[in-house]
């Protein structure tokens, strides 16, 4: 599947006012939960009281995150040599203290660029250029920290300048992209006036203040620990800090970490701070069977470990993130199964009652010689996934092999990355000839794998038995409300009503399109108490839903939460206003509230970002013929076949056209 259609989510067809930034073309600054300002001091304030911790810190991942070129910190050959990637020539060179990249492209163009900023240290490490003032974006081509030499990163891709995935296209875009993760207090500051950044971080890589907050407050603090600043900053800790990890209360550290381990759009423009809801920052992608997970919810794509995380009984049992990793070096806690005999022993673990004790450490559990690769836990229970080329990533679900699901749904069976010459039915008789018990009952994933295409009454009736399954996972319960929506019925609304009173950010927000077949007084009356949601991203829902049918009047004691809720959607649309997806959204935006021009603009925007995003392209041709405007829909269709030679939609258009 074409990389493109992982970036780009569905058209949205239902949003808000279309309006831009302040008078100074700025958005606002990052906030604490309660609005007060924070104060950054960075990571070096803080190690004379916590050295340990900084210690730890050094030198890790986290630390090394995101920083500037030096000798200590290019990790890849710039020696002057000259390497082929597909159609393009890159030579990689240092002199005097600055690094730079001379590349050719396919087409015989040629540029020189410096390097301004390094990414990574392993197992891999990329490196940024400005290619305008501000604009930084990421390389196609990246150092193999183990192997020892340059590698492209999508072999499979040879795209010129002109095409959005090329890497100075908005789909590499660092500012946009990837940089809120790779800073501390970053803001992004996109001007959509001169389509520009400006951006700035309190700090470059993640530092102390990435998880625990602004420490401003904290360090005053510390000189005088008596004085409570829960009372003197609102959203503050009694310590002066945004984010406090109770050891009663895993969801404080694991929504902390999953800001950046999530794949997530963001609601807002601010980079939140720690302790900020994660609903009330990001929308979390869904399970949806064939793009970003399978159907069993392995990863596919990468979705950065939360969404799978919130699929295993770990998570639903209070298994929080440091109880397997260092925090502050990031690393393993252990080594191999050590890890996982933490709790999964014959001692087992109080904080986990549920738990059977039992020697899983050992050839009777896992059936392979002890040492072997058979029987590390993490190899059947944590499928791992390459990405990026050599980036091996472990699916956190912590699922239970299941070989009768592999053969029905063709999700990854772990088995088979050593047994690579044995199927998924031999693999569950062996299984079941050790352990006759295992479940082989029902499955979302035999309802998923299918579920966006079967229409049918069985397939909705099996979708809202998954959603209504106390026992699963919340986001799969979500996930199944979202395969639901296309097939719903308007006598199928009364039930998915239930759903909009679940405990669970995630279901609630799902379950409001499915609203969107019932009467407009059932619609209203379902859907309008969500404006008051505790969660930003349910409240957009909400309002999203109901500007789909403007002619519905909002009843005056919900006048003000939808003018909140509109309010809450134009910074979402703000903050994605540099994304090829999020012009789309503003398209869809003017479109449900019948502005034709403003839709023209942003579909024309939308492909200027990306000339190869068709569906852009042919709105706009069918917006302009809906309005006679055949001339302009003629030379809009001339320009989308002169980036999209031989698209079959294009040409399928232009027999459709009127003649000039």
């Amino acid at each position: 599947m074409h990389l493109r259609q992982f970036l780009r989510p569905p058209m949205v067809l239902a949003l808000a006012v279309l309006c831009f930034a302040g008078p100074n073309g700025r958005f606002a600054a990052a906030q604490t939960p309660e609005g007060a300002a924070p104060g950054y001091i960075g990571s070096e304030a803080c190690a004379a009281c916590h050295r340990q911790e900084t210690s730890d810190w050094s030198g890790s991942h986290h630390a090394r995150a995101w920083q500037s070129p030096a000798p200590d910190t290019v990790l890849g050959d710039f020696s002057g040599r000259q390497v082929t990637f597909g159609g393009s020539v890159v030579r990689f060179s240092a002199q005097g203290g600055a690094y730079s990249v001379a590349i050719t492209e396919p087409d015989g163009t040629r540029a020189v660029h410096e390097i301004t900023d390094v990414v990574g240290i392993a197992p891999l490490q990329q490196y940024l250029v400005e290619t305008a003032p501000g604009r930084k974006q990421a390389l196609d081509f990246a150092w193999d920290v183990a192997g020892g030499r340059w590698y492209d990163l999508y072999p499979d891709q040879d795209d010129l300048p002109a095409d959005g995935l090329h890497w100075s296209g908005p789909y590499k875009n660092w500012n946009a992209r990837c940089a809120v993760c790779h800073a501390t207090g970053y803001d992004k500051n996109y001007l959509p006036q001169s389509h520009s950044y400006q951006s700035s971080q309190a700090e470059v890589g993640v530092g102390c203040e990435a998880c625990h907050g602004p420490g401003r407050a904290h360090a005053e603090w510390a000189g005088a620990p008596d004085r409570d600043d829960a009372a003197v900053w609102p959203g503050l800790s009694a310590s002066g800090l945004t984010a406090t990890f109770p050891k009663d209360d895993p969801e404080a550290q694991i929504q902390v970490c999953a800001g950046c381990h999530s794949r997530r759009s963001a609601l807002t423009d601010e980079s939140p701070v720690p302790g900020t809801s994660f609903h009330d920052s990001y929308e979390l992608a869904l399970v949806d069977a064939d793009r970003l997970y399978h159907p069993d919810g392995a990863i596919r794509d990468e979705v950065y470990v939360y969404g799978s995380f919130l699929q295993s009984k770990m998570y639903r049992s209070g298994v929080r993130c440091s109880d397997c990793h260092n925090p502050h070096s990031a690393r393993l806690k252990a080594e191999g199964n050590a890890v996982c005999t933490q709790c999964h022993s014959p001692a087992g673990n109080t904080r986990f009652p549920s738990l059977k004790p039992a020697d899983y450490d050992s050839p009777d559990h896992h059936f392979h010689a002890q040492g072997s690769q058979g029987g590390q836990c993490r190899n059947c229970h944590m499928k791992a996934q390459l990405y990026m080329g050599i980036d091996e990533r472990s699916d956190h679900a912590f699922r239970i092999p299941r070989p009768d699901l592999a053969a029905q749904t063709g999700a990854p069976l772990a088995c088979l990355d050593c047994h690579a010459d044995k199927d998924a039915g031999w693999a569950d008789d062996a299984i079941l000839a050790r352990f006759p018990d295992a479940d082989r009952g029902p499955h979302f994933a035999q309802v998923f794998a299918h579920g966006e295409t079967g229409g049918d009454g069985e397939t909705l009736d099996r979708l809202f038995d998954i959603a209504g399954d106390g026992d699963e996972a919340a986001i799969i319960r979500a996930s199944a409300l979202r395969l639901a929506a296309p097939h719903m019925r308007q006598a199928d609304t009364e039930r998915a009503a239930s759903h909009l009173g679940a405990g669970d950010a995630l279901i609630r927000a799902a379950a409001i399109p499915l609203q969107r077949s019932a009467s407009a007084s059932d619609r209203l009356r379902r859907i309008a108490p969500l404006l008051e949601d505790p969660a930003r991203s349910v409240r957009i829902a909400a309002a999203k839903e109901l500007l789909q049918t403007p002619d519905i009047p909002v009843p005056p004691e919900y006048q003000g939460p939808y003018r909140q809720g509109v309010r809450e959607i134009q910074e979402w649309l703000l903050a994605n206003a540099d994304f090829p997806e999020g012009q789309l959204a503003l398209a869809g935006t003017a479109l449900a509230l019948r502005n034709i021009p403003a839709a023209l603009a942003a579909f024309a925007e939308a492909a200027a970002q990306d000339p190869q995003l068709v569906d852009a392209w042919v709105m706009q041709v069918r917006l302009l013929a809906a309005q006679n405007r055949i001339l302009a829909a003629r030379e809009t269709l001339s320009r989308a076949m002169a980036a999209n030679p031989g698209d079959v939609r294009l040409l399928s258009l232009d027999l459709e056209l009127p003649a000039r």
